[in-house]
């Protein structure tokens, strides 16, 4: 079996945490860092947080240790951000929601409502004059791929997911 050495070996996916001020352009700013850098966003989520006019972004990305340190170093300089918090090593409570909406005939509505019970899916529409249904489901990235997984059988017309949000267990903030 191949086992890969050298600087991609070393590349791993990174979950951080960015408390930012709520203003307008502060979005824009973080990701024209990423994109100067030549670092790809794997996945972003951005909202308010608890605390009136800040807002959390959760931010995946993929990179070594080195390149870890440049970003954050670099949203550190940013004027608007207030935190950044690297969470790769914590364990943490991570979900994602999809809505996933299938071209399902009379005939195979029965199949799509059954695999989204396996997975635990919301059905939260059925249209029978277009054959289409609309499932939600909501977990880690895993589980959304496997669902998706278990559709292939059946035309996905349009998915939108959320990206990662996550909290880190116990006391520590995220």
């Amino acid at each position: 079996m191949f086992t890969p050495s050298g600087p991609a070996a070393d590349k791993r996916s990174h979950t951080i945490s960015v408390l930012v001020e709520n203003r307008p352009g502060v979005l824009a700013r973080v990701a024209s860092l990423f994109a100067r850098r030549d670092y790809n966003i794997n996945s972003l989520a951005v909202s308010t947080t608890e605390k009136p006019g800040i807002s959390r972004m959760t931010v995946v990305t993929t990179g070594d240790e080195r390149e870890l340190q440049q970003i954050t170093k670099q949203l550190n300089k940013l004027i608007d951000v207030i935190q950044v918090m690297d969470h790769t090593d914590d364990v943490l409570l991570e979900r994602e929601i999809a809505l996933i909406k299938v071209h399902a005939s009379h005939d195979a509505r029965p199949q799509v409502m059954q695999v989204a019970q396996v997975f635990r899916a919301e059905i939260l529409s059925i249209s029978p004059k277009d054959e289409t249904m609309v499932l939600e489901v909501t977990g880690d990235a895993d589980r959304v791929d496997a669902l998706l997984d278990a559709l292939s059988g059946f035309e996905v017309r349009e998915m939108v997911r959320t990206g990662k949000i996550a909290l880190v267990r116990g006391a520590k903030q995220t």
